[in-house]
C-alpha cells in the first residue's frame, strides 16, 4: 500500500485485503501501549485489586461488544468506521460529526502520548531540553513518520508491541518476586478513592475510540473470524496483560508515573521502549484521525484532500495539546471519551444490524464494489445525531449506575423510539394521502 491509496474514501478491494497477523498486531498495539498502563497504574493507585478487575472485566466486555460488531461490519463492507457511519443513521452529514469527533479524541489522545513520550525524552537526557520543547520536538518528528503509511504501522507494531509487553512482564517479575499475595492484597487495600462505576467508564473510555476506528483496519480483513480473534486477543494483551499488571506495579510502586516506573525498574532501556511504544499508537492516532477528517472533509465540500496534507496539520495541532498540557486532565479526558463514545456506537450497530435502514444501498453498492450512490444517501440522519446527543447527557448527569452504560441505554432507547416515530408518522402520512386521493 502506498501514501496515495489509503481508500479513504473508497471501499478496499478484496485484492487488497491483508493477512490476519500484521492487522491484529497494529489493532493489538491500541491496547498494549502506553495510555492502557496510564490507565491501569491510576486504577491499582486509587483502588483494591479486587474492584479494578472488576472494573477491567466490566468495560473488556463492553469493548468486545462494540468492537467485534464495528469490525465485522467494516470487514463485510470495507471501509472505515467515521464512513461506516454514513449508513448505519448518521446519514452524509451526521458522518461528518462522528468523523469530527474521532479525529478530535484522537488528537487529545495524540496529545497525552506525546506528552509521555517529552517527558522520557526530557528524563533521558537530564532535563537539559525541558518538557515544552521535547514536546514540539517529537510531536513534529512523529507526525513526519506517519506519512510513511499503513505499512510503517505494521513494522512499529511487528517490534514495539512485543517490546513493551515483554517490558511490563519484566517489571512485575522484578517487583513481584519475593512477595506473598497476602503481603500484595494489604498494600492494595490502602487505596480506595475511585468507585467501580466510576472506574469502568474510565475503562471504556481507554477504550472506546478503538472500537469505533477498528472498521479502520478490520476493512484489510476477509472474513469474521480474524475480526474476533483479533477482538480476543487485543483484549487479553491490552486489558488483562497491560493493564492488570499495571494496577499491581503501581501499587508495588506507589505512583502512577509512567516514566517513573519503567526508569525505576527498567533505566534507559525502559525510557527507550516507551519512547518507540509512543511512536507506534500515535502513529495508529494520526492515521486514523486523517481518515475521520478525510471523509468529513469530502462528505462537505466533495473533493478528496491528500494524506499527507491532513495529518501534517492533525500532527502540529495535537503536539500543541501537549505542549498545553493535556497530559494533566488524563483522568477527566478518559471519562469523557466514556460517556461520549459509546452512544455514538451503540447506535451504529443497532442501526446496522437491527434497523437496517441502509442495508440495501450497501448491498447492492458492494457487489459492484462501489459506495453507495450520493443521490440515494441521506443527507442527516437526526435521529442518530439526536439520540447520541442524549446518550451523552445522560451519562455526564445521571449519577445512578455506570455513567458508560447510561450513556449507551439512553442512547439506544431515544434511537429506537425516534425510528418507530418516524414510521409510524410516515405511514400515517401516506394512509392519509390514500384516503385523500379516494375522496377526488
Amino acid at each position: 500500500m502506498n501514501l496515495t491509496e489509503n481508500y479513504s474514501v473508497s471501499r478496499v478491494p478484496a485484492a487488497a485485503r491483508l493477512p490476519f497477523f500484521g492487522v491484529a498486531l497494529v489493532h493489538m498495539g491500541m491496547l498494549t501501549a502506553l495510555d492502557q498502563f496510564m490507565l491501569g497504574a491510576v486504577l491499582g493507585h486509587q483502588m483494591s485489586y479486587m474492584d479494578a478487575f472488576i472494573a477491567i472485566t466490566a468495560g473488556s466486555l463492553i469493548f468486545f461488544i462494540a468492537t467485534f460488531g464495528l469490525g465485522y461490519a467494516g470487514m463485510r463492507e470495507g471501509i472505515s468506521g467515521s464512513l461506516l457511519a454514513r449508513w448505519s443513521g448518521f446519514g452524509t452529514n451526521g458522518s461528518i460529526l462522528v468523523g469530527l469527533l474521532i479525529a478530535i479524541s484522537l488528537l487529545g489522545w495524540f496529545g497525552v502520548q506525546n506528552s509521555v513520550f517529552a517527558n522520557s525524552l526530557d528524563f533521558a537526557l537530564g532535563h537539559r531540553l525541558g518538557f515544552h520543547t521535547a514536546a514540539a520536538l517529537s510531536g513534529i518528528t512523529l507526525t513526519v513518520i506517519v506519512a510513511f503509511g499503513f505499512k510503517a504501522l505494521r513494522f512499529a507494531a511487528r517490534i514495539a508491541v512485543p517490546a513493551f509487553a515483554l517490558s511490563v512482564v519484566y517489571i512485575s517479575v522484578v517487583l513481584l518476586s519475593g512477595h506473598s499475595k497476602e503481603a500484595l492484597t494489604t498494600v492494595s487495600e490502602t487505596y480506595k478513592t475511585l468507585s467501580i462505576s466510576d472506574a469502568i467508564t474510565m475503562v471504556v473510555g481507554g477504550s472506546i475510540v478503538a472500537s469505533l476506528i477498528t472498521p479502520d483496519l478490520t476493512r484489510y480483513y476477509s472474513n469474521g473470524r480474524q475480526v474476533f480473534s483479533m477482538t480476543i486477543l487485543t483484549i487479553l494483551a491490552g486489558e488483562y496483560l497491560v493493564n492488570g499488571l499495571a494496577v499491581i506495579i503501581s501499587v508495588m510502586l506507589k505512583t502512577s508515573d509512567v516514566v517513573t516506573i519503567m526508569s525505576q525498574v527498567t533505566g534507559g532501556i525502559g525510557l527507550l521502549v516507551v519512547v518507540f511504544s509512543t511512536m507506534r499508537i500515535n502513529d495508529i492516532n494520526l492515521y486514523s484521525s486523517s481518515l475521520g477528517i478525510a471523509n468529513a472533509i469530502q462528505a462537505f465540500t466533495g473533493r478528496s484532500v491528500p494524506y499527507v496534507v491532513i495529518t501534517l496539520l492533525i500532527g502540529f495541532a495535537g503536539t500543541a495539546l501537549s505542549v498545553m498540557g493535556i497530559l494533566d486532565r488524563f483522568i477527566d479526558f478518559l471519562n469523557l471519551l466514556g460517556i461520549l463514545f459509546p452512544p455514538v456506537i451503540a447506535i451504529m450497530l443497532v442501526d446496522y444490524y437491527v434497523l437496517k435502514t441502509d442495508r440495501n444501498l450497501l448491498d447492492i453498492s458492494r457487489k459492484q464494489g462501489l459506495l453507495p450512490d450520493v443521490i440515494d444517501t441521506k443527507k442527516t440522519g437526526w435521529n442518530a445525531i439526536i439520540a447520541s446527543f442524549a446518550g451523552g447527557l445522560a451519562g455526564y448527569y445521571v449519577t445512578a449506575g455506570v455513567p458508560a452504560v447510561n450513556s449507551i441505554i439512553a442512547g439506544i432507547s431515544v434511537y429506537i423510539l425516534l425510528a418507530f416515530v418516524g414510521r409510524y408518522a410516515g405511514k400515517h402520512t401516506a394512509h392519509n394521502s390514500e384516503q385523500y386521493s379516494r375522496t377526488e
